[in-house]
């Protein structure tokens, strides 16, 4: 009698698995041994993650970074005109030096960002180069996020704690989103992988 219960609870309880909403059985997705919520949310705005993928120097892994939006898009220019919360979230997988990160991000801002956008987002790129230089490094499993929020600006989080007051220059998040989604992105893949591109990646 008891093994013949046993196996209407086991049965009862796989109906019930196969029941669930499939956004339960897959909330995450896992980018390099980092797990990235497939939801977010910023300044009171659910978002959803757009893609996520790998920055790589010649082979070797140095963050993943996650983009996340009020709507998916796999268009650069419609992504980078859209309105509302935004964010980006980025994992060291490699110890990274924080003045050397500091002048990539500027570099890659520049090299992608309009001449007058790049102007009015002078500003925001001093405080992550004053904030990466404070930190000195950014170890490997540390984390750098920015969040955009209309009418208050881009926020900087390390490690998930607030870091200054928010960049309020509109500019300064699209110019910053360029090094990546830009016409000389840092990372082929990487800009493919935040579009949600599928293509098949590096392991």
């Amino acid at each position: 009698m008891r093994s013949r219960r046993s196996l209407i609870a086991l049965a009862v309880a796989a109906t019930a698995a196969l029941l669930l909403p499939l956004g339960s059985q897959a909330d995450t997705v896992e980018v390099a041994g980092v797990k990235y919520d497939t939801q977010a949310e910023v300044g009171g705005k659910k978002l959803v993650l757009n893609g996520a993928g790998i920055r790589y120097a010649v082979v070797i892994k140095v963050y993943a970074a996650g983009l996340y939006l009020s709507e998916k898009t796999n268009d650069p220019d419609a992504l980078l005109a859209m309105a509302g919360p935004k964010r980006l979230h980025i994992v060291a997988l490699r110890d990274i030096d924080g003045n050397d990160l500091g002048k990539k991000f500027t570099k890659g801002m520049e090299a992608n960002a309009p001449r007058e956008e790049f102007v009015k987002s002078i500003n925001g790129v001093l405080k992550v180069a004053e904030h990466f230089a404070a930190k000195k490094e950014l170890a490997k499993g540390e984390s750098f996020t920015v969040d955009y929020i209309p009418g208050v600006g881009s926020q900087i989080l390390i490690n998930g704690k607030v870091a200054g007051d928010p960049i309020k220059e509109p500019e300064f998040f699209t110019a910053l989103m360029r090094i990546w989604l830009g016409k000389s992105p840092a990372d082929d893949s990487l800009k493919e992988a935040l579009l949600g591109i599928e293509r098949k990646r590096r392991r």
